[in-house]
């Protein structure tokens, strides 16, 4: 472009030579500015796009859990890869209609950071407060301008409410492979299903980073949307010698759950009400004795109409050379002693339901205890005198109705046939 300009220089005076060369540069730099300006727009378009497919990449592990009174809380936990300028999340009560997004509420996330064997990972936690009871809302992560989709959740009622839950036994192996076909074959059978009991070893390794994000990868959105209630299993601790345990470094920083006042079972104690059912939660790993104590006051102060244990180890195994008699003589007897109606349990990698031994001749009014596998992992059955059913080399997951006076158990296969059913009834 600038190869004419030598030939003409003979020509023109200096001052026509210097106002010639000035426009030219004008109209070179101006032309490259607004291709830089073009090449910006066009890859801020890309960037704008590029945001808009992040939401699920970039918010993993989304999971809900049961910090409060459900009835007017609801706690929601996320990670990142990367620390965001800001952690937030937004609810907003679900309409029909989609605007419904337009009256949402920014909660500011509290965060966390963990170094896994993948990197540093961040973690963020709300807990939304003050929601009106019975009642669908809608919530989604992010950072104020990049987010992860809808979700729906319902909170509990404040009057007794016939529901359902699901109860999974131990998923632990081939957990994306495997397990994830459980815990979708019960959301299908049980699609109102108002939140899911995970009776520990939900993984393998405790502090594998792989294994935990294949046990969100599996829930999916499932656990984005119906209330999840862990237990702490043998496999959520690595063993430290000495007989010391240290319980997984990723439990409290992705499960928001309630407190406790006690070093070695806080976020793995815990007692939920739920339209007229307590649920305790116990950890049998460790501190027996001190748990059986906590049990005396939580259920001397129960006027629920139902209530069920939630723990890893059985009271009565049901896998060879198995035994668990501190629970037997520590928990049983509390058990007993305030009517529990049932016991959730898992560890033995079979399906067992019983009572336990009875008097001959006698009649057993302890609780139902239940032992079921969700995972792939099986043992050998240890056939004995306390089991009405049971099998081995099944996938199962369980759903429990309650209403007042009824509480009805089925235990079902993967492909969807009840293997197992009961009923108990209160007068």
């Amino acid at each position: 472009m600038l190869g004419f300009i030598p030939w003409g220089l003979p020509m023109l005076k200096s001052k026509s030579i210097h106002l010639l060369l000035s426009v030219i540069f004008l109209i070179f730099t101006t032309a490259s500015r607004t291709a830089g300006a073009n090449r910006y727009q066009e890859n801020s378009r890309r960037d704008s796009a590029a945001n808009e497919n992040l939401g699920s990449e970039s918010f993993k592990h989304i999971i809900l859990t049961l910090q409060e009174d459900p009835r007017y809380t609801q706690a929601v936990t996320w990670r990142t890869d990367v620390r965001l300028n800001q952690a937030i999340a937004e609810i907003a009560l679900s309409y029909p209609s989609p605007d419904f997004g337009k009256s949402a509420k920014k909660y500011q996330a509290k965060t966390s950071r963990l170094k896994t064997d993948k990197g540093l990972k961040y973690y963020h936690s709300v807990n939304f407060k003050n929601l009106l009871a019975d009642t669908v809302y809608a919530y989604r992560v992010g950072n104020g301008k990049v987010w992860s989709e809808w979700f729906q959740f319902r909170t509990a009622s404040e009057k007794l409410k016939d529901f359902s839950f699901i109860y999974l036994g131990d998923a632990q192996h081939d957990v994306y492979s495997l397990w994830s076909r459980t815990i979708r074959a019960a959301v299908i059978e049980a699609p109102r299903a108002r939140f899911i009991i995970h009776a520990g070893d939900m993984v393998d390794r405790p502090n594998s980073d792989r294994q935990w994000d294949e046990w969100f990868r599996a829930g999916g959105w499932i656990l984005a949307m119906i209330p999840n209630v862990p237990v702490a299993g043998n496999h959520e601790y690595s063993k430290q010698g000495l007989g010391r345990f240290t319980l997984s470094k990723y439990w409290k920083s992705q499960f928001a759950l309630p407190k406790l006042d006690h070093e070695d079972l806080d976020k793995t104690v815990y007692n939920i009400d739920f339209q007229g059912v307590r649920v305790i939660v116990l950890n049998s790993n460790l501190a027996i004795k001190d748990q059986a104590k906590w049990m005396e006051n939580v259920l001397s102060n129960n006027s629920n109409r139902w209530t069920i244990i939630a723990a890893h180890h059985p009271i009565y195994s049901s896998a060879k050379r198995r035994r668990n008699k501190p629970l037997n003589n520590y928990w049983k007897p509390v058990f007993e002693k305030y009517k529990v109606d049932l016991v959730l349990q898992g560890h033995d990698h079979v399906y067992a339901r019983g009572r336990g031994p009875c008097p001959e001749g006698g009649n057993c009014r302890g609780p139902i205890y239940v032992t079921s596998v969700s995972g792939p992992g099986m043992y050998k059955l240890d056939g004995r005198n306390w089991m009405d059913r049971a099998a081995e080399n099944m996938q199962l997951f369980q759903v429990i109705s309650v209403s007042e006076n009824t509480l009805s158990y089925q235990s079902i296969t993967v492909t969807g046939e009840v293997y197992d059913a009961f009923e108990i009834v209160k007068d």
